[in-house]
């Protein structure tokens, strides 16, 4: 294994993935070690979120790898950037339910968050030839 190919990357890649990984760790620890509305769990929340932010905004300067469908000025779009628009707004209804109190529908948003935009998009990382399918797995 090694840190090559990403330390390689372009920046907006770089930055992807070190905002996505802490992200993963925290937001296991959210999921299923944390007391739901204590302190600690509020403000691992806050910078989980901020992390998803700066991910999902560096997604968009990400080139399609596979797919590529759309050129928007230097960047190429891909299926692979529907999940900006899912987490965004699943991002957004989870917020938006913490603010109404609805505590149930904040726990539902953040669970697809974090296993659509995180665990489903994290999978294609590992088709041949992507980053982190370098890293772990060699060229």
């Amino acid at each position: 294994m090694t840190l090559d190919p990403l330390l390689q990357a372009s920046l907006p890649i770089r930055i992807h993935a070190f905002t996505i990984m802490p992200a993963l760790f925290i937001g296991l620890w959210l999921l299923w070690g944390s007391r739901k509305g204590s302190p600690a769990h509020r403000v691992a929340g806050a910078l989980y979120l901020t992390l998803m932010l700066v991910s999902v905004i560096s997604a968009v300067f990400i080139d399609a790898f596979i797919l590529p469908w759309l050129k928007v000025g230097d960047f190429t779009l891909g299926p692979i950037h529907l999940f900006v628009i899912y987490t965004l707004f699943g991002l957004g209804q989870a917020v938006s339910a913490l603010q109404r109190g609805d505590y149930a529908r904040h726990s539902a948003a953040m669970r697809g968050v974090f296993f659509g935009g995180l665990l489903v998009a994290g999978a294609f990382t590992l088709i041949p030839g992507r980053i982190i399918y370098r890293m772990i797995f060699g060229s």
